[in-house]
């Protein structure tokens, strides 16, 4: 094949700039491959196109036989690296894999000439690189890769074998860059101020034109050997090299962060307008809130009515007057004794407002901001609900903004006719724990098999106790149930730190609560017709405004004598 000039694309085991090595053979299935070759690895013009190069894979490298256009591009940079004013050569791959600061592979995509390699030694410029964690990279990575290797050249166009390495000799002349320059007539002369101008303002810059001496007797605007030209705006390959060194030591890694660092000391004045806006990972905001599994496990699980007035009525028959008696004859027959007891729990209002300015909902473009405000809202509707079911919802009594607790009744401090509480030692050991827990069983009068709802530390707890050899005696919280003799475990973030205030011997004592076992199912919520969770929306045409309200009407009470248990402790003493 018939080529103008030759030299190593890439090197194998060149240790680059920052660390990284080049394997053999990273780019064998490039071989044979033509390629672009452009300046400067510029491609946004035909014009910055000067030809081809034919890639050939050598054990030590890939080899670029070089192969310039008739056009005046072409011709032009064929006499500036028959000069030797271009030596170096660098790569444009993407698609590369590396294992940690390995490069194994990689696709060629374009063999540029440049102003000067890295010196000394190997460069990779990335232009989106991650570094590697120790498994291959795959994603759409790319780099500008130099060598710093000098180009092979003859002053003829000479034909050569792909298959042979001929090196060609320079002459030994110590010429300066402006003795070289001599050389050039004055149409070479203008397409070296074109390509230095184009390197030094930038792809996107409309490009000025300068006024050069010629025969029509223009005047050179500027010479850009001159000692007093502005390099002010100009960002050197060294500035380049020292921003990398910059912010592997003093930015951990960042680039951006050392560029800015850097950006007086190299003129460039907002330069984080050139980096992307971040963009989200999520189409919407991610809530950070409670565990929120057991509420529907809660509300799901209790009973409800048509109406929202619950009445329950009990007889207590398990005084010794109400016994089945023995008959002497002659003696008088004893009436059996008992009392009645109801309860009437009436409803009451739950609500939670929002509000939205138009402006804001018309601005907001990449999420339905009122969906995602109505789901927030009744999500939070819902936790209070479960939460005032079974232990109330925490606030003061005298907050206006209190459940009123006669209304929706807490299971934790229920009346002891229908939540049998017992209470434990504060420092009883959470073996001894179990089998309370296992014991209480005998005071439960709902129905069917009950429910543990409890905090994530108790379950821990218990699930951390071994046996004598060290090995676990409760592999899985399924395990766990079956030995408490319940059908589930319900860890119930809100239970932590929930206490209530019980007169013992008429002195106030603070029970802490541990552990509620029920079936739901003998819990009661009542709604009448329109009391049900509902929505409503309205517009204040004065402040511009779209107002959000969801709120129920709803009572809530068990209604059956001892149908839960309620396991709490005293205080240390």
């Amino acid at each position: 094949m018939r080529y103008d000039f030759s030299g190593y694309a890439t090197k194998n085991d060149l240790k680059c700039s920052d660390g990284r090595v080049i394997k053999k053979d990273a780019f064998k299935h490039n071989d044979g491959n033509k390629v672009p070759l452009v300046w400067q690895h510029l491609h946004n013009e035909p014009t910055n196109i000067l030809g081809h190069a034919v890639l050939e894979n050598r054990a030590d490298g890939v080899y670029a036989y070089c192969i310039l256009n008739d056009n005046e591009a072409g011709k032009n940079a064929k006499e500036l690296v028959k000069h030797g004013d271009i030596t170096a050569l660098s790569i444009y791959a993407n698609k590369l894999k590396q294992d940690r600061k390995i490069v194994l592979h990689g696709e060629i995509r374009e063999v540029s000439l440049v102003l000067t390699g890295a010196n000394p030694g190997a460069l990779i410029d990335n232009l989106n690189f991650a570094h590697s964690d120790g498994t291959y990279e795959t994603d759409e990575t790319e780099a500008v890769i130099y060598t710093g290797l000098t180009l092979s050249v003859e002053k003829e166009e000479v034909e050569h074998s792909m298959n042979k390495d001929k090196e060609v000799k320079h002459e030994d002349k110590d010429e300066t860059v402006q003795d070289v320059f001599d050389t050039l007539n004055e149409k070479q002369k203008n397409v070296v101020y074109a390509l230095l101008a184009q390197a030094m303002e930038g792809n996107d810059e409309e490009e000025e034109e300068a006024e050069h001496s010629d025969e029509g007797g223009n005047k050179m605007k500027k010479n850009v050997f001159e000692d007093n030209e502005d390099k002010s705006t100009v960002l050197s390959h060294a500035d380049f090299v020292a921003m990398v060194e910059d912010s592997k030591k003093n930015y951990n890694g960042s680039l951006k962060a050392a560029a800015l660092a850097h950006a007086v000391t190299y003129g460039i004045e907002n330069i984080d307008f050139l980096f992307p806006d971040a963009r989200n990972v999520t189409p919407t905001p991610e809530w950070v809130s409670r565990e929120m599994g057991w509420v529907h496990k809660v509300l799901a699980g209790t009973s409800h009515t048509p109406f929202s007035r619950i009445k329950s009525m009990s007889a207590d028959i398990t005084h010794e007057e109400a016994r089945a008696r023995g008959y002497i004859k002659g003696t008088l027959k004893k009436e059996e004794f008992f009392a009645l007891a109801k309860r009437i729990t009436t409803p009451t209002t739950i609500y939670k407002k929002q509000k939205l300015d138009r402006d804001d909902i018309i601005d907001i473009t990449d999420i339905d901001v009122v969906a995602w405000l109505k789901a927030e809202m009744r999500m939070m509707l819902d936790e209070e609900l479960a939460r005032s079911v079974l232990v109330g919802d925490g606030r003061d009594v005298a907050s206006e903004d209190k459940i009123s607790e006669t209304n929706i009744r807490p299971i934790f401090s229920d009346a002891d006719l229908y939540s049998h509480h017992i209470a434990l030692a504060n420092n009883i050991t959470t073996k001894d724990l179990i089998d309370e827990i296992v014991k209480s069983h005998q005071f439960y009068k709902g129905s069917g098999s009950v429910r543990m709802y409890t905090t994530t530390a108790t379950v821990l707890d218990m699930l951390l106790l071994k046996d004598s050899l060290g090995r676990r005696l409760y592999n899985t919280k399924a395990d766990l149930a079956a030995a408490l003799l319940v059908e589930e475990i319900v860890e119930v973030p809100v239970m932590a730190g929930v206490t209530r205030i019980e007169t013992i011997d008429l002195v106030d004592t603070t029970m802490s609560l541990v552990a509620i076992l029920v079936n739901l199912k003998d819990y009661k919520m009542g709604a009448d017709k329109g009391g049900a969770v509902n929505m409503f929306d309205d517009f204040d045409i004065d402040y511009n405004q779209f107002k959000y309200l969801i709120e129920t009407r709803c009572s809530g009470a068990l209604v059956k004598p001892k149908s839960a248990i309620v396991i709490e402790k005293l205080p240390l003493v």
